[in-house]
Order: structure tokens, then sequence, then C-alpha cells
């Protein structure tokens, strides 16, 4: 009994040992942890004051000064410049057109080194920014920015900017893209007319000729509109003007190449129908000027 007291009594021991030794452990770590995560929070605090005083007195209060001391030698411009020459390269020229330009952070969220912010920049152009003539409109663009901080200074920073939303509300393009397209579009259309001149007598077929050649081009790719205009003199003679417009030169050029085909299916000759009827014709391709 009493051997087996004293094993038991060991065994209890070694138990406790290593419980106490694995608590240690855990609390070591825990500790480390705890350490680490309160040293990361008080980066990220500091961080966080550097860029709220980089936008209040730096950008907003235009204090080179703020921006020497927060801006790192080790920041590179995308230009290569460094420092503060670095980071005022594209707020300077922003400012020349935008004098009255004012920073507003929406959002911001810091961990370890890193900043980000949710901004928008308010201003007037007054003068050429880039390739676009001042405009006097007033922008309100937002934009997300990564800071990257070393030491409490900054030492790089990636902006990603509404773009489309900048260049929208200085009128350069319009809110709705689809008219771009349009213009694009009706730029490469082309129209193919032709004028006739029909004798009172050759009216009718004439009409039932073009009434076929109307309903097949309509089925043809790349067809876009036809429009036919009529005027009878006082003899009763026809002057008739037919308008087909297509999305391309190309879509003209391939419906040409099908009609001549269809006109062969059919046994159909125009210049035949012309001489015999008295037709005369006169057929030329337009394209569309905008008036300015």
């Amino acid at each position: 009994m009493k051997n087996n007291q004293i094993w038991i009594c060991l065994l209890g021991t070694t138990l406790l040992t290593g419980i106490s030794t694995d608590a240690q452990s855990l609390s070591k770590k825990s500790i480390k942890h705890t350490k680490h995560k309160e040293v990361s929070m008080t980066t990220s605090a500091a961080n966080k004051e550097v860029i709220y005083t980089l936008y209040e007195q730096g950008l907003n209060q235009r204090n080179r000064q703020v921006l020497t001391s927060l801006l790192s030698n080790e920041y590179i411009a995308t230009s290569g410049k460094r420092g503060i020459d670095g980071f005022e390269e594209s707020i300077v020229a922003l400012l020349k057109a935008f004098p009255d330009a004012k920073w507003k952070i929406i959002d911001l969220i810091s961990e370890d080194d890193k900043v980000v912010v949710r901004q928008s920049v308010h201003g007037t152009q007054t003068a050429q920014f880039q390739n676009i003539k001042a405009t006097g409109k007033t922008i309100d663009t937002n934009a997300i920015v990564i800071y990257q901080l070393k030491d409490g200074n900054i030492i790089s920073s990636h902006i990603l900017t509404d773009r489309l939303g900048f260049l929208q509300q200085l009128g350069v393009l319009p809110v709705d893209l689809s008219t771009v397209a349009v213009k694009v579009k009706n730029e490469l259309q082309v129209t193919f007319i032709d004028k006739f001149f029909v004798p009172k007598a050759a009216k009718d077929e004439f009409h039932q000729r073009v009434t076929i050649n109307r309903n097949f081009i309509k089925t043809l790719p790349g067809f876009v509109k036809d429009i036919v205009y009529e005027h009878t003199d006082e003899n009763g003679n026809l002057t008739c003007i037919t308008m087909a417009t297509w999305e391309s030169q190309q879509a003209l050029d391939h419906a040409k190449h099908t009609v001549q085909a269809e006109y062969t299916k059919e046994g159909f000759n125009p210049s035949e129908m012309l001489t015999r009827l008295g037709i005369t014709m006169d057929r030329s391709i337009y394209q569309e000027v905008e008036s300015n």
C-alpha cells in the first residue's frame, strides 16, 4: 500500500508540475501577444494623428513646414522625386488649377504601419489642369489613399481616384456615357442615297420594285434605317429619293453584294428595267456632317 501511495503522490506532482509549466508558457505567450497588441495599437493611433495633421494643417492650411516634418526622405513619387518634393509634385499641380481645393477625410482606418483614407476633394477649376482648360466648374470627387508610415513619417502613398466622376463633373465627359458610344457609332455610319426621275406611266412598276428592295435590305446585317421622299410634278412625273443608312462602309459593301446576288437569283435586271421604263437615276454615298 505504501508503494502505491508513493507512486500516486509522484504522479500527482508530475501532473501538477506539467500544468504549472504549461500555464507559465501560455502566460508568457499571452503577455507577449498583449504587449505586441498594445504597441501595435499605440503605433496605429499615432499614425492616425499623423494623417489627420497631414490633411488639416499640411494640405488644407497649405503649411509646407508641417508637410516637411511628416514626409520621410524615403518617400518616392512615381516620377522618382523624393521626400517633400515628390509628395508635393501632384499637389502643386492640383492647387494651381483648383486654388480653393479642400480635402476632407470621410473614413480612416489604421493598422500596424498602414493608414487607409477615403477622402473627398472639393474645389473650383480656374486654370488649366493637365490638358483640360479652365472650366469654372466645381468638383467634389472621391478617392482612396493608402499611406505607409515608419517612425511617425510617411514613406509611401498609393491613391485610387474616381477619374471618371472627376471628368464628368468638369464636363469633359457626359454623365450618360451611352451618348459617347452613339456619337462614335454615328460617325462610322454611311448613307446610300438614290435619286430617281420616274415618268408617270412607270410609277406603279417602280413602286413595286422599291417595296421589294426595302423589305429585303431591312433583313441584312448592319442596316440602320431607310427613308423615302417623293414629289410628283404637274404632269404626274415622280421624283423619288431613297436613303438607306448602314452602320459602316463595310456593312454597305456587304449589302451591295448580297442585293446583287438576290437580283441574280430572281432573274431581275435593274439596268434593263430603268432603260425600259425611261427612269433616270443619280446615286451617291453620303456621310452625316454635324453643325458647329
